[in-house]
Order: structure tokens, then C-alpha cells, then sequence
């Protein structure tokens, strides 16, 4: 007979088994990293890592949100472009305008998402139909934007969310654990949270449970414009300017899908967190990092992240494939 001390334990593990494998790949990955590289485990190399993989994070935890779902936002990718766009417009001048220029870029991301969640509720149309076709829209507002690369960004300001805190921690893995804090965090312990999570395992028996699942996927989408959003003002940051790069765009869709996937997220809903969604982001990010310090041609990049989410997969799929019935992941 199991203790309750055991049982506690094991249930544990088995709701953050993707988070801890996805924080072991990226800690050991990360190791090999800063071990070959030229110049060693400085400040200056966990900065240029983290800015790099600050982006794909705050999508990656967009996407998470509507995964656990059961639903898929396609569009994500296409906001951080939007936003971006946006963001080298508005955030500039005195800080009052850079203040207001940054509210106004949030709220466009936050619009977008609602937007995606208000057409597939109310709408009841699949998700990856409406975010595909949405993000078509985005991605031509963000041409008008920007139909050539060009504007600015506020430079003190961005130097401040790019650089090191006390010149050692990188400040964008301080914006990022503060994004889990007062997002992730409240969101997955709210009712909202809980009824996200139960849309994505059970739909039908949590609208006879009386769940308020219509506002749960509605915040959860629109939390995942909001956060996309974020991805495009940190990419603002990073370069000072703007560009509808339709390239880019579904690149980040695509690796927040894998991020998520690679993080212990099921694509199937109801299960995951977005803490191994940001694991999972900062894992594939690395797979670049390697392949710089081993001096291996780009060309490859795309084969080795294969492999790597192949892998995640199929660990995940170990434990899974003796699962009959949901229930028994908590079992």
C-alpha cells in the first residue's frame, strides 16, 4: 500500500515530469555549451544566450496557453511580427510616449488574441482554421507597418531590458520570471486556469460540471496575444527597428509549437505548464548555441532539433503509451 508521502511525491512528479526532463536537457545542453565556448561561462555569453532565447520563451508560453486547451494558435508568430512592427512606430521619444507607446503595443497583442478567441468560441470555427486565416491579417497590418524594414526604438530603454542586472544576470531572464509570476502563475491557479485544463482533458464532462469554459479559452487566448506581444517588444529591443518578415514569423510559430512539445506540453490539451514550455524554448534555442561552438555548418541546425524533439517525444511517449484513460497520469 502506497504512503500518502509517496503517493503525494509520485503524483508530483508525474504533473512536472515534462518540466524537470525538459530543464535536464537544457541544463545539460547548456553545459556542453558554455564549455567549449571560446570564452568560457562569462556574464557576457549567458546574456547573448538569453536575449536569444527570450523571444522564443514568450511565445512558447503563448502557445502553451492555447494548447492546454486542446486548440493551437498558428497566429502566434505572426503578432510578435505585428508587434514588433508596431512597437518601432510607437516606442519612442520622451518616456511618457515610450510609456504609452508600450501599453498601446500590449494591448494591440492582447486585441489580436481576443480576437483569435472570440472568432473560435463564438464563431465555433477550428483553431488552426482561424489562426491560420488571422494571421494572414496580422501579418498584412504589419505590412503596412513596416513595408520596408526601418523605425526606432527608445535605446536607453531597450539597453535596460537587454542587458545584465549588476552587470551578471541577464535582465530579459528577469523580465521572463516575472512574466511567469504575474501571468502563468495566477492564470493556472485561477478557475480560469483550472477550466483551461479541463476543456483540454474532458470538454464535455466539464460543461456538465458547470465550468465557465467559453471564458477560459477566451482568456487563454487572449493571454497568448499578450504574450506574443511581448516577444515582439523584446525583438524590438534586441534590433532598434521593425520588419514584417513573414520568414521569421512562421519560424517562431513553428519552434513555439516544438518548445511546447519539447517542454512535456500535450498537444492532445490538458496537460503541461508553461514554465517546461520556457524550458523547452530555451532547450532548442541552445541546439544553435552548439552548433556555433562546434563550428558545424546552419545547415544542420534543422536536422539536430529534429532529432532532439524526436527524442522528447519519444521519452514522453513511454510513459504514455501504458495510459488507458487520462485519469491515470495522476494515478
Amino acid at each position: 500500500m502506497r504512503t500518502g508521502t509517496s503517493a503525494e511525491w509520485r503524483f508530483w512528479y508525474e504533473l512536472h515530469r515534462g518540466t524537470l526532463l525538459a530543464a535536464i536537457l537544457f541544463v545539460v545542453m547548456f553545459v556542453i555549451y558554455v564549455t567549449n565556448h571560446p570564452a568560457g561561462f562569462t556574464p557576457n555569453v549567458v546574456q547573448t544566450a538569453s536575449n536569444k532565447a527570450t523571444l522564443l520563451a514568450f511565445v512558447a508560453m503563448a502557445q502553451c496557453l492555447v494548447v492546454i486547451t486542446a486548440g493551437i494558435d498558428l497566429s502566434a508568430g505572426m503578432v510578435l511580427v505585428l508587434c514588433n512592427c508596431l512597437a518601432s512606430w510607437l516606442v519612442v521619444g520622451t518616456p511618457l510616449q515610450t510609456g504609452v507607446g508600450i501599453v498601446a503595443v500590449l494591448g494591440a497583442g492582447l486585441a489580436c488574441g481576443t480576437l483569435n478567441g472570440l472568432i473560435i468560441i463564438f464563431g465555433r470555427l477550428q483553431p488552426i482554421v482561424t489562426t491560420i486565416a488571422t494571421s494572414a491579417i496580422f501579418f498584412g497590418l504589419a505590412l503596412l507597418l513596416r513595408p520596408t524594414p526601418g523605425g526606432s526604438v527608445n535605446e536607453a530603454l531597450a539597453d535596460v531590458f537587454t542587458s545584465k542586472l549588476f552587470g551578471i544576470f541577464p535582465t530579459s531572464l528577469l523580465v521572463l520570471a516575472a512574466t511567469i509570476l504575474l501571468v502563468w502563475v495566477p492564470f493556472s491557479r485561477s478557475v480560469y486556469g483550472r477550466a483551461a485544463y479541463a476543456a483540454g482533458s474532458a470538454e464535455n464532462a466539464a460543461y456538465m460540471s458547470g465550468m465557465p469554459l467559453k471564458r477560459a479559452k477566451l482568456a487563454a487566448y487572449a493571454l497568448a496575444g499578450l504574450l506574443s506581444a511581448m516577444g515582439g517588444l523584446y525583438l524590438t529591443f534586441f534590433s532598434y527597428t521593425g520588419e514584417a518578415a513573414f520568414a521569421s514569423g512562421n519560424a517562431y510559430t513553428l519552434y513555439s509549437i516544438a518548445a511546447v512539445v519539447l517542454g512535456g506540453v500535450s498537444l492532445a490539451g490538458g496537460k503541461g505548464s508553461a514554465i517546461g514550455a520556457v524550458f523547452g524554448a530555451l532547450a532548442f534555442r541552445t541546439i544553435g548555441d552548439l552548433l556555433f561552438v562546434f563550428d558545424l555548418d546552419p545547415l544542420w541546425q534543422p536536422l539536430f532539433q529534429g532529432i532532439v524533439l524526436m527524442l522528447a517525444i519519444g521519452v514522453g511517449a513511454i510513459g504514455l503509451a501504458r495510459v488507458r484513460n487520462r485519469l491515470e497520469w495522476f494515478q
